[in-house]
């Protein structure tokens, strides 16, 4: 097998098969590699959003996923234990005017299968070492790591190192990004980890077909329905215990599963419930299907890329989980570069496009997460980068909510912008109803 690619992926989590499959479907020479020995067992990320069902229309998916999923037209909003507010999809676009929810280790096994159909074989169990530019090209250092998968080999042996030449390299290889970090690109951290209790558990009773957002004080609580007797509940933890106990995101190894039915694990989940969401009945909880302790850190990176280096999903940012924004953002942002790429290796565009990508996503990070805007205002983007911008709300300012938002909403203003289901026109739609 040649060692040379138009294109290098690293990280097969949903971001990174998304991409490969929107770059072959151009017709673009695709490799992707990833150092676990396989696709999630268990996963955080469960909610895919309407833009992001659009996207896996593209490929022919969408339908599938939204027969495995649970389908959620509406968002309630409560403050403390009063509902404050009824957001519903209706209206949106296109064929999927909701969101899905839906397991990632469901969502990366579609993709694969996909993947597999269309040639591309993932290359599991390969580390990148080191990436320099070469020219016209990026040369990528691979070792193989010691399993007994050997479903595409450069190496025949663990700890045998290979270089794969390629036109352009994208990371897709989540929060402790070996791309960023071989690129030097510095992380810009927003204030303290946020700490969250993920409980997913089985219920006697069914569960609506309603994502509900909890915000108490600082804190954020969000329900998302998985199936009929299937839900899961996480819970930000206000004041935070010890981080030791809450590992911090990592895709391979995010879910702690703790013994099932423990008693204090259970005393814990109780606590939340009577505290937060007095009117969820506890009573009716059957079973306990994993419990997780887990930090994630509000943050992006100073820069997407540069040169024939590029990253998208939980390589360039993370935020709050409760809308599933990091991993939704990073499909659009996967599709974006995926477009760009095919434009610059066809002679349709020049590198320059993908300082523009930089800049629109940069912009709509720092909007989200929010930071003040350097030197970038949204009238100076393309159509396209406005359409994906939450632009309801104040342009010379970020993060202050619309003077039509009621006080209540006022006050919780960035944690609805990042924990809404929703991007671009579409998280735009929902914030109208407030």
């Amino acid at each position: 097998m040649p060692n040379k690619t138009e294109v290098l992926i690293v990280g097969a989590g949903p971001v990174g098969m998304l991409t490969a499959l929107l770059l072959t479907r151009h017709g673009i020479q695709v490799r992707i590699v990833d150092q676990e020995s396989r696709t999630a067992a268990h996963s955080y990320a469960c909610a895919l959003h309407p833009a992001s069902l659009r996207l896996l229309e593209q490929i022919d998916l969408a339908e599938e996923v939204v027969q495995l999923g649970r389908r959620s037209k509406i968002v309630s909003v409560f403050e403390g234990h009063e509902r404050r507010a009824h957001l519903d999809f209706s209206g949106l676009p296109g064929r999927y005017p909701f969101a899905v929810a839906l397991e990632q280790s469901m969502l990366e096994n579609l993709l694969e299968q996909r993947l597999r159909r269309a040639g591309i074989k993932i290359g599991w169990n390969y580390r990148l070492l080191e990436i320099k530019p070469h020219g016209d090209r990026m040369d990528a250092c691979l070792e193989k790591l010691d399993s007994a998968d050997g479903s595409w080999a450069f190496a025949s042996t663990a700890g045998e190192r290979t270089t794969l030449q390629a036109d352009f390299v994208i990371g897709a290889d989540g929060h402790h990004s070996t791309v960023r970090q071989r690129m030097d690109i510095r992380v810009i951290q927003i204030g303290t980890p946020q700490l969250f209790a993920v409980y997913e558990m089985e219920t006697a009773e069914p569960v609506d077909h309603v994502m509900k957002l909890v915000f108490n004080k600082s804190a954020v609580s969000a329900l998302w329905p998985l199936a009929e007797h299937k839900c899961r509940w996480s819970f930000q933890v206000v004041p935070p215990r010890s981080k030791s106990e809450f590992p911090r995101k990592n895709r391979a190894a995010l879910i702690s599963i703790r013994e099932r039915r423990s008693m204090d694990k259970m005393d814990d989940l109780l606590g939340f419930l009577a505290e937060r969401v007095p009117w969820f009945p506890a009573g009716t909880i059957r079973d306990m299907n994993w419990i997780a302790h887990v930090q994630f850190e509000r943050q992006m990176a100073s820069r997407f890329g540069q040169g024939r280096c590029w990253m998208a999903g939980d390589a360039a940012h993370q935020t709050s989980p409760a809308g599933m924004q990091s991993m939704n953002r990073g499909l659009l942002e996967g599709a974006d570069l995926a477009d760009r790429i095919k434009a610059i290796l066809r002679r349709e565009a020049d590198l320059e496009s993908l300082q523009i990508y930089n800049r629109v996503h940069c912009a709509e990070w720092r909007r989200l997460l929010g930071l003040k805007e350097q030197n970038e205002r949204p009238h100076s983007f393309s159509s396209w980068a406005r359409s994906h911008l939450p632009s309801i709300f104040n342009q010379e300012d970020q993060g202050v909510p619309p003077r039509s938002f009621p006080s209540w909403a006022r006050r919780h203003f960035g944690s609805i912008l990042r924990s809404l289901p929703a991007t671009g026109d579409d998280l735009k739609h929902l914030l109208e109803q407030f």
